[in-house]
């Protein structure tokens, strides 16, 4: 079976944002991918550019999967945003517990993603795929990895359909995290977050924050590279490709392409795998 494939995007900030991500849609629409994501912001920051990039998707006959957080979110407007997602045609969701934002104390009334996937299901019954996050290197917030487990199963038993990882560079704690949940009794398919690069330092710096880990022998040589822009993108082509290769040789569901709005690096890989 032709595994799936599925692209993420942030709502863009500006026209010219809006702009830009249409023609990269356009592209990767050519992919045929299951849906497209579009993140929402700590706290809700970015619920009403969510909302219209998500809804310019669907009018576009794209398959969309807003991404819908607990923090800063209440019963009423989270009920109120499945009611439009519902009336556009929407059938999946991403759901998480996001982060809380600098100098925002109260979290909202969901403290985790399972209460937030509970809520959907009691309100909208199966209309919605629902999808969510699992850590395969551990979330950073996470005491132990068992407790990490452990809360990711909490997720799949409130309702979940699927899950999507956290990007990551090691096959190995992907393999490992699948095994340890189906362990545990977690049936539903597990797909892993893919992260293209085209800029070490920026995904060195993002990755340090998350808790993703880049392994020695891959830093050392994108550090070798230096600022050959040309060089850096061939080898994170490479190195990527490499890993989606792998990942789907263990027998991964499929891809989700992290794309930071821009088509062409995802766009090569797929090309590559022959997706």
């Amino acid at each position: 079976m032709k595994p799936e494939i599925s692209f993420e995007f942030f709502p863009p900030q500006t026209a010219e944002g809006a702009e830009k991500l249409r023609a990269t849609r356009r592209q990767l629409a050519q992919l045929k991918p299951a849906f497209f994501s579009c993140t929402f912001g700590a706290g809700g920051s970015t619920r009403d550019r969510t909302l219209e990039t998500v809804l310019e998707m669907q009018a576009e006959s794209l398959p969309a999967a807003p991404h819908l957080s607990c923090i800063g979110s209440t019963r009423e407007n989270v009920h109120a945003i499945l009611e439009r997602y519902r009336a556009a045609g929407i059938r999946r969701l991403v759901a998480l517990r996001g982060d809380l934002p600098s100098g925002m104390a109260d979290p909202g009334e969901f403290r985790y993603a399972n209460e937030l996937v509970e809520f959907i299901r009691a309100e909208t019954g199966d209309w919605f795929r629902i999808e969510v996050a699992a850590y395969p290197e551990c979330h950073p917030q996470a005491r132990s990895p068992r407790d990490d487990l452990i809360n990711f199963k909490r997720k799949v038993d409130a309702g979940a359909d699927s899950a999507i990882t956290q990007y990551f560079y090691n096959a190995d704690a992907y393999a490992h995290f699948v095994e340890e949940a189906r362990a545990l009794g977690v049936t539903v398919p597990i797909v892993p977050g893919v992260m293209p690069i085209a800029n070490f330092s920026k995904i060195a710096r993002f990755s340090d924050a998350c808790g993703a880990e880049i392994p020695r022998w891959m830093r050392r040589r994108f550090e070798s590279l230096g600022d050959d822009a040309a060089a850096v993108r061939a080898f994170g082509l490479d190195v990527v490709t490499e890993l989606c290769e792998r990942l789907l040789a263990q027998g991964a569901p499929g891809l989700h392409f992290y794309t930071l709005n821009q088509a062409g690096l995802t766009s090569t890989i797929c090309q590559r795998l022959g997706l």
